[in-house]
């Protein structure tokens, strides 16, 4: 046989599918994508930590009676929920079809360690979080050029970037070629994370200025912060969030994907087993700090991050808002986030509660606010709790 004549078909787990969708995305076979999606996408990095945080069983029954628990339990998107304090694991249960070692992203949730590293390099004065990022990254598009970084961080700014699910051509979409969710349309183009990022502009005739008090969310606002991160601190992003994962005591691995060139996609991504969702929030819960004495973050920028007037992100009940601040999202005393198809983690900076939640949404968008809605309204009732 020749090697001329050497058959191939594109990847079928990358390949779009329809409605602009690859395979792992679709309704039918999302639930199975997400838990499989540290090995679908091209790339991408393991991490494991040498020190593993030690959990404690001190089942709490109380967390299960709460009528909010109970309906998000039995609900057929639900995947596991656990709840913690300290080293004490107060809640756990999974879905049939689930276990404690069963790896599923993350998705948006990797933009909080955004908020350990920014608040590092903020309190040793290498970030000033009123310079515009062009001050700071020149090569910059008319994207992000003249937005400060606050309020990057607060994705506070309006640009041509869009993040809108319901719409099949979306500009995330068309960001996921460059972190290997799905194939280019030519195979040959073989652009990383920052070169994308300097394609992103402005619209048209227009500042980036945010006219309301809404959130713009959009995952490039993170990738920007990301690219900032390495160049202001010489250290590879890589590196920064390795030194997280071995602060939080992951049992298991965090597997994240990247570009081809290997920077992490920190604006989500990663994968992790229950506990060690649960372990990454706890990490938060010590305000950044870890097993072996440890320490990533700011405590000071936490205290921050709460304080922060932030954009509103949604609405959880009638004047009760949840906000988007310094890459985390925040209501009263607890900061956390929301992940793409049905997954959150809330953690209380005051009494240390942290609850994390799988799941995965099957609409063909992968959203569905009420159901989001009721997710969120139960994590706040948990960690705003005593147990």
């Amino acid at each position: 046989m020749s090697y001329k004549d050497l058959k191939e078909e594109l990847n079928p787990s990358l390949t779009i599918i329809r409605d602009n969708k690859p395979k792992w995305y679709l309704p039918e076979t999302r639930r199975d994508g997400y838990r499989n999606l540290h090995k679908i996408n091209r790339y991408g990095l393991l991490y494991r930590s040498d020190l593993v945080l030690k959990l404690k069983k001190n089942y709490n029954q109380k967390i299960k009676n709460i009528p909010a628990v109970q309906k998000m339990l039995n609900h057929k998107y639900f995947c596991s929920l656990l709840v913690g304090k300290d080293q004490d694991l107060l809640f756990e249960e999974y879905a049939d079809d689930f276990t404690d070692k069963t790896p599923q992203t993350i998705m948006s949730i990797t933009k909080m360690f955004v908020n350990l590293f920014v608040g590092e390099l903020v309190e040793k004065k290498l970030i000033e979080l009123d310079k515009k990022i062009s001050d700071y990254l020149p090569e910059i598009g008319t994207g992000y050029a003249s937005a400060t970084v606050q309020e990057v961080l607060d994705m506070n700014l309006e640009n041509s970037y869009s993040e809108d699910y319901t719409d099949p051509y979306t500009s995330s979409f068309l960001h996921e070629p460059v972190c290997g969710w799905r194939l280019p349309s030519n195979l040959e183009e073989k652009m990383g994370q920052e070169e994308f990022l300097n394609t992103i502009e402005s619209n048209e005739d227009k500042d980036l200025k945010n006219s309301t008090d809404l959130s713009h969310y959009k995952s490039a606002n993170t990738d920007v912060i990301g690219v900032l991160i390495e160049k202001v601190s010489g250290k590879k992003l890589s590196q920064w969030v390795l030194e997280a994962v071995e602060a939080a005591g992951l049992e298991d691995a965090l597997y994240i994907g990247t570009d081809r060139f290997s920077m992490p996609w920190i604006s989500g991504g990663g994968c992790l087993i229950s506990r060690d969702f649960l372990r990454y929030g706890l990490l938060f819960s010590r305000k950044g700090h870890g097993v072996g004495k440890r320490k990533v973050g700011s405590e000071n920028f936490f205290d921050e991050t709460l304080k922060n007037k932030g954009t509103k992100y949604m609405e959880l009940s009638p004047n009760k808002y949840l906000y988007y601040s310094n890459s985390t999202m925040k209501c009263g005393d607890w900061i956390g986030h929301s992940g793409l198809g049905g997954q959150f983690l809330a953690i209380n900076l005051k009494n240390g509660i942290v609850a994390s939640y799988f799941s995965v949404i099957e609409t063909d968008s992968g959203t569905d606010e009420n159901y989001k809605r009721d997710m969120i309204n139960m994590l706040d009732e948990i960690v705003n709790s005593n147990f």
